[in-house]
């Protein structure tokens, strides 16, 4: 009966789980306890999404309606634009930072592009809102990740010579 928005979940929880690997590996690289904080709550963030989309996964398989009200009372929400604190990130190891934001950002498309496309396939009303609160969350970070990338863009042409700007 639900198969199509089985299949989104699966696909879901993947990349939740993909999100929540790579920030703890980000995390380990990290050189400054501020740094490794940042990139840890956004791990823990993405393992909440998982744990979330487990539970969903499993109510739709057993044949159980989900309606948007559901989740909207499960109390996900979507992260605030304040949630992390991007002034703990050490700016001077901004090349490895910006090459963490500059994958973040593109899992965070690659995640906002799979949703758009699974929304087109399926037909209820719930399931679309679902998906449009998935968007929610991947809009979110990649918002936040751009500020933070041009913030570090900025200093790092700097660090290198290449600013007159």
């Amino acid at each position: 009966m639900y198969k199509e928005e089985l299949s989104v979940i699966s696909q879901a929880i993947l990349n939740e789980i993909e999100g929540f690997e790579f920030y703890n590996l980000a995390a380990n690289q990290a050189e400054t306890s501020g740094t490794k904080e940042a990139f840890l709550e956004l791990a823990n963030e993405e393992l909440k999404h998982a744990d979330y989309l487990k539970a969903l996964w499993k109510k739709l398989s057993d044949g159980h309606e989900v309606k948007i009200e559901d989740i909207v009372e499960s109390g996900i929400d979507i992260p605030s634009p304040e949630i992390y604190r991007w002034d703990k990130v050490d700016k001077s190891s901004s090349s490895v930072a910006m090459s963490i934001f500059g994958i973040g950002m593109q899992m965070e498309k690659s995640s906002i592009d799979f949703y758009e496309e699974a929304k087109s396939k399926l037909s209820s009303q719930a399931s679309k809102d679902l998906i449009d609160l998935l968007i929610s969350w991947e809009k979110v970070h990649l918002n936040q990740f751009s500020n933070q990338y041009s913030l570090l863009k900025e200093d790092w042409w700097s660090e290198q010579g290449f600013a007159p700007f």
